[in-house]
């Protein structure tokens, strides 16, 4: 089994995340996806508006979704850790995630020792399929 995590706010569910979830899935023969969700304060603090729903309701949309193995919710401060704790063989990057964790990321993951493999994603018609035009 292969330990995939993914990052985001998925205040809902879109064609582009599904297409977003196969694209890590099958960066293994047997994956294992986690989706880590970002909590309501660094929602709020990145893209300075709350989200439609809250960190409780997003993971419950994500538990149910069949694609998904395990959600985690992300830290309020910092994000290393409960990627320690998390312990994912590859890390999957959507197209257009970019900011102060994902410019660190790699050399934090150095920093900790794991072996970590870091991809990025390809977008998925994100002229249509993207939260903020849905919404």
């Amino acid at each position: 089994m292969t330990r995939i995590m993914v990052f985001g706010t998925f205040d809902m569910v879109h064609i582009g995340h599904v297409d977003f979830f196969r694209q890590a899935r099958s960066l293994a023969k047997k994956p294992h996806l986690i989706v880590s969700i970002a909590r309501d304060a660094v929602v709020k603090r990145i893209k300075g508006e709350h989200s439609r729903r809250n960190e409780r309701e997003r993971r419950a949309l994500l538990e149910r979704n069949t694609l998904v193995d395990e959600v985690v919710l992300g830290q309020e401060e910092g994000y290393i850790e409960h990627i320690i704790e998390a312990k994912p063989d590859i890390i999957a990057l959507g197209y257009d995630q970019k900011g102060e964790y994902v410019d660190r990321l790699e050399r934090d993951i150095e920093r900790t020792k794991l072996k970590i493999k870091i991809v990025r994603l390809k977008a998925f018609e994100p002229e249509k399929y993207k939260t903020s035009k849905l919404i």
